[in-house]
C-alpha cells in the first residue's frame, strides 16, 4: 500500500504542490524552476517567449535542482505558503492542452524522487491536517455575481441533472459521427467531468474563492451560508473515483478524447461518473483536498481499456446533487480583490 507522500505524488496537482513549495522555501529553487520549467514547457518559443538569460552560470541542471530539493528544511513551512503553493497548483490545471513545463519538471523521476521529502513535510504540517476530512455541514456557496445581482441557490437538481444527461449524450452521439477518432486531431470539447448547474459548496472561506481551477479575472464573489446533510461520498484517493466511476460509468470517449489525450497522453476509452443514476445513492460528493491532489488531472484506470480524469473541480467542493442543502440564517458575506492573484478581502 502506498503511503500518503506516495499517493500525494501520484497525481499532477499534488506533484505541482510539492515543487511551489519547494520554491517557496528557497529563491535558488524558485529561479531554478522557473528556467527548467520554461525549457520544458510545450509552447517554449511560440506561446511562451522569454528574453535574457538564465544567468553566468548557465541553465541550471535538474540534478542540482533535485540536490536543492532534498536539502531543505520543512520545519520552516507555515500555512501561508502551504496555502500559496496549494493555490498555484490548482491555477496551473489544465485539461484542454498539455501540462505546461513546471508540471513536466515535476514529473521527471529525478525531481520526483526528491519532492517525497517535501510531500512528507507538507502532509504532517496543521495547515494540512483537514485536506482528507469531511466538509462541515455548515458551508459556503459562492456566487461570482456582484453583491447588487443576488441570486437564490439554484434549485431543482434532478431537473439539472436530467438535462446535463441529455446534453453529454447528445454531444458524445454528434462527436462520434463527427470528430476523427485520431486523439492527436485538432478538436477540442467539453473537457470537464462534473455537471455544472448544481449547488457546489466549500467548507473554508476565503480559501475556497482562491482554490478555483479555469478561474477567470472576476474581482467580486459573495458567500451564502448553507447547510447540507444526507448520504455524501468522499473522495479521498483515486479509488474513490474510479470506483464510482465503475458503478455509474458514462461513455464519453468520442466528445473528450482530444482534450483528455493532450493533458494525459492517453489513448482510449473514457469514461465518466453517471451523476443522475449516482443521485439514486448518493446526495452529494466531495471532493477532498487530498483526493484533488492525488486524483485529479491523470488517467484514472477504470476497467482494462477505460479509464477517466477528474477535470474541472475545485478542491474541497462538494457538488449537491439532491437538494439536501439549505440556505441558512446568517449574513452573506461579500468579498473583494484589486484584481486576479490578489488576496480576497472582506466588505461585509
Amino acid at each position: 500500500m502506498m503511503s500518503p507522500a506516495e499517493q500525494l505524488l501520484e497525481g499532477p496537482r499534488g506533484r505541482r504542490l510539492c515543487l511551489e513549495l519547494a520554491a517557496e522555501l528557497d529563491p535558488d529553487i524558485r529561479s531554478a524552476v522557473f528556467w527548467l520549467g520554461y525549457e520544458l514547457d510545450p509552447g517554449k518559443g511560440t506561446s511562451t517567449v522569454l528574453f535574457g538569460s538564465a544567468g553566468p552560470g548557465g541553465l541550471p541542471s535538474p540534478d542540482h535542482l533535485a540536490a536543492g530539493i532534498l536539502s531543505l528544511d520543512l520545519r520552516r513551512l507555515d500555512g501561508e505558503q502551504i496555502q500559496a503553493a496549494l493555490q498555484r497548483s490548482v491555477d496551473a490545471a489544465r485539461y484542454w492542452q498539455e501540462p505546461d513545463g513546471e508540471d513536466a519538471l515535476a514529473a521527471l523521476p529525478v525531481i520526483r524522487n526528491v519532492l517525497h521529502h517535501v510531500a512528507e513535510g507538507a502532509l504532517g504540517a496543521p495547515a494540512a491536517q483537514w485536506w482528507s476530512r469531511p466538509g462541515p455541514p455548515e458551508q459556503w456557496a459562492i456566487d461570482w455575481r456582484p453583491a447588487e445581482d443576488p441570486a437564490p441557490l439554484p434549485l431543482d437538481p434532478q431537473g439539472t441533472l436530467q438535462k446535463w444527461g441529455t446534453a453529454v449524450r447528445t454531444e458524445e452521439a454528434l462527436a462520434a459521427k463527427d470528430r476523427p477518432q485520431d486523439p492527436r486531431a485538432p478538436f477540442s470539447g467539453s473537457w470537464w467531468s462534473i455537471p455544472l448547474g448544481l449547488v457546489r459548496t466549500v467548507g473554508q472561506i476565503p480559501a475556497g474563492l482562491s482554490l478555483v481551477e479555469d478561474s477567470s479575472d472576476v474581482e467580486e464573489a459573495t458567500a451564502i451560508p448553507v447547510s447540507g446533510t444526507g448520504r455524501i461520498l468522499h473522495i479521498r484517493s483515486p479509488e474513490d473515483w474510479m470506483t464510482l466511476c465503475r458503478t455509474y460509468p458514462l461513455e464519453v470517449t468520442a466528445s473528450r478524447r482530444h482534450d483528455w489525450f493532450r493533458t494525459t497522453g492517453r489513448a482510449g476509452r473514457w469514461v465518466i461518473p453517471d451523476w443522475e443514476r449516482a443521485a439514486g445513492q448518493w446526495d452529494a460528493v466531495h471532493l477532498t483536498v487530498q483526493g484533488y491532489l492525488s486524483s485529479a488531472g491523470h488517467a484514472l484506470p477504470v476497467d482494462a481499456g477505460t479509464a477517466s480524469v477528474i477535470a474541472g473541480w475545485d478542491p474541497d467542493s462538494t457538488l449537491w446533487l439532491t437538494d439536501r442543502v439549505r440556505e441558512v440564517e446568517g449574513d452573506r458575506q461579500i468579498w473583494r480583490r484589486a484584481q486576479m492573484g490578489d488576496a480576497w478581502l472582506r466588505v461585509t
